[in-house]
């Protein structure tokens, strides 16, 4: 895993250079004839009626204004682009929390490769040269209308998306972006892309708020298959150009390397013409980036749920009882037995956790819900894992998708899942338990649940929400819960087998030689399902608290990957951490190739600030000798407790 890197992963994967805004060599300063540059598309694009029938799509296109131009490039050029890049060009994985994909270097500045390797690519500088020509330029102004575009600023890099690789909602708005587009080099003439196989570019529509601000809907309404020799662009629009693309997905039929030149058309810089002051930075602002930090949490679904714990003396007064500090009563010994192990309810073992807690600012917790209640619990969420819901999708996708069950006062029969939601997590006898278990004080309670679906599902990294129960405490902090409970299998990594060790040719001194296979050109070694939780730090110099590069090979040399706390999805686990202002935290996508969904309960609880050295060791028990000796060898046939581990 990789240091997280700056600005930013909450757009689609850029290379070094366009994300430090340099320019760099100008296609156009080549003073190439106009009719070469036409040379290197198709024949006919160039007509007058070719170019109002684009124009035309263009302007009754939806949900947003966009195009989709087949046959761009002249066959012959395309198919030598192609064929350079495998034989000459290197890939690197890369995962954040919005995307995985393969990705070259940055292929602008094509002219300051070393002279050997530049000549190895004769045909991909002519393409690079083409698309920022001014020509080609003057006809995507003419297409869409949207103004003058650079020559000196180009922005272009391939992305390969192999099985398992996918890149979430998201609007492209970083900077002085004015067109976004992709050429797509996968498939053939002879064997088309397959819509089947996934790997398809899909547009969202928006719906505006009350105050004007758009917020895009949680699905989709236009799908565009990749195909040969296919251009899409469209005109980068704060608040308005929102698309993904969808995952490509497993299967042994067919070439399943969804390879594309994808980038930017960018507004002029200073020295060109169209060139006007501060436009670069006025659109900095309207960065989709930002919004995740800003008011517009306001149209977040589902909207925390904050509860005070009551004294039942008056509606929302928080608890301040030194019997929340005591063990516990038979009375609340008999409630949590209802649901939890008892092995988490004995004072030799809220010790352990409170030490490991006080260590680690976390603790994992396995087998924590008792036989009689997870079987129950477990045939419900098996039962309806690969069932449509009716719980609600939570929005706005460029933040988060996933089916949600916020607390209710109903009456009604309760599911097991429910009952775990409405009942015992909200319960004062929970928050004693997590007490003793962490040493804190628990002001407040925002419970939920939540069921991702896999191929569907995921949060992008954030940091607290202004509306969390942390927003109200004067320690900024605040301790969180995740109770997994998915029932399949299958989501941690495997470790890579070991390499073969080398033999010796074959012979008849050696007949069990086996060759050596030779090296992936795209590395998956690291591929998982997703669906798991991480926790990691924000860089001290980054205001925007971006979401974290993670998982990318150690780059600069650094081991620091900023991961504080991640856990897969599991059965019967709980999940428990101290967050504060400076972690952000995500559930990555759930890969179509899971088992099952992820389930879980999770759980914000306010902490009261205590001052180091306050604690009162007194009454840290949970429990007397006589209620320990009344219970010897009532559980036998509880499940055996398989410790907690950091």
């Amino acid at each position: 895993m990789g240091k997280r890197k700056s600005p930013s992963s909450h757009s689609s994967p850029t290379t070094s250079s366009s994300k430090k805004g340099k320019s760099s060599d100008s296609p156009a300063a080549a003073s190439i004839p106009a009719e070469d540059i036409k040379a290197a598309f198709r024949p006919n694009l160039f007509d007058e009626a070719v170019l109002k029938e684009y124009n035309e799509q263009y302007l009754t296109s939806g949900p947003y204004r966009h195009v989709i131009i087949p046959t761009l490039i002249s066959p012959p050029l395309l198919h030598a682009v192609k064929s350079e890049i495998l034989s000459h060009l290197s890939f690197t994985p890369k995962e954040t929390d919005i995307y995985r994909l393969h990705q070259t270097g940055d292929l602008a500045n094509l002219s300051g490769l070393p002279a050997e390797l530049a000549a190895k690519l004769p045909s991909l500088r002519r393409l690079r040269d083409a698309l920022y020509s001014q020509t080609f330029r003057d006809y995507v102004c003419a297409v869409t209308g949207c103004g003058a575009l650079s020559g000196t600023k180009t922005d272009m890099a391939i992305n390969v998306y192999t099985p398992g690789c996918h890149l979430l909602t998201h609007d492209d708005v970083i900077g002085s972006r004015r067109v976004s587009y992709i050429l797509y080099l996968c498939g053939s003439e002879e064997e088309p892309w397959k819509e089947e196989w996934g790997g398809v570019l899909r547009l969202y529509p928006t719906e505006t708020a009350e105050d004007g601000t758009k917020v895009p809907k949680a699905e989709w309404s236009r799908v565009c298959p990749p195909a040969w020799n296919q251009l899409a662009f469209f005109e980068v629009v704060p608040g308005e150009s929102f698309h993904d693309v969808e995952e490509v997905y497993d299967g042994a039929d067919g070439d399943r390397t969804r390879m594309a030149i994808s980038g930017w058309f960018h507004i002029p810089q200073r020295g060109e013409e169209g060139f006007v002051e501060g436009v670069e930075e006025e659109l900095g602002k309207k960065s989709s980036l930002a919004s995740l930090q800003s008011k517009s949490e306001k149209y977040d679904r589902p909207q925390p749920q904050v509860v005070p714990y009551s004294t039942g003396k008056g509606k929302g007064k928080a608890v301040d009882s030194k019997e929340d500090d005591d063990g516990f009563t038979p009375q609340e010994i008999e409630f949590l037995l209802k649901y939890i192990h008892p092995t988490f309810l004995t004072p030799d073992t809220l010790e352990e956790l409170s030490e490991q807690f006080a260590k680690d600012s976390s603790i994992q917790i396995s087998s924590f819900l008792r036989i009689a209640f997870k079987t129950a619990l477990r045939e419900y969420i098996t039962t309806n894992d690969t069932q449509p819901s009716t719980w609600p999708v939570a929005v706005p996708p460029h933040k988060q998708k996933y089916l949600y069950l916020q607390p209710t006062d109903s009456q009604e029969e309760m599911s097991p899942i429910e009952e775990l939601l409405n009942i015992l997590l909200p319960s004062r006898e929970f928050r004693k338990l997590l007490q003793h278990a962490t040493g804190l004080k628990l002001t407040s309670h925002n419970i939920l649940a939540r069921r991702f679906r896999k191929g569907m599902d995921y949060t992008l990294a954030t940091g607290l929400n202004s509306s969390s129960p942390a927003a109200g405490e004067d320690a900024k902090m605040q301790l969180e819960i995740a109770l997994s409970l998915t029932p399949s299998s299958g989501w941690e990594p495997c470790s890579p087998p070991s390499p073969p060790k080398k033999a010796k040719k074959k012979s008849r001194l050696n007949p069990d030689h086996v060759p050596e296979q030779k090296k992936q050109r795209f590395d998956d070694s690291t591929r998982t399902l997703g669906g798991y939780e991480m926790y990691m730090s924000a860089e001290d110099d980054d205001p925007t608290n971006d979401p974290a590069v993670y998982k990318a090979g150690g780059e600069d040399g650094d081991d620091d990957d900023g991961v504080l706390f991640m856990n897969y999805p599991s059965w019967n686990t709980l999940n428990v951490a101290l967050r504060d202002e400076g972690v952000l935290k995500f559930v990555k996508y759930v890969s179509a190739e899971a088992k099952g969904d992820r389930w879980d309960l999770v759980g914000e609880f306010g902490v009261e600030e205590v001052e180091e050295g306050s604690g009162d060791e007194e009454g840290e028990g949970s429990g007397g000798e006589e209620e320990e000796e009344s219970d010897e060898g009532k559980w036998d046939q509880e499940e055996e407790w398989k410790g907690c581990s950091p």
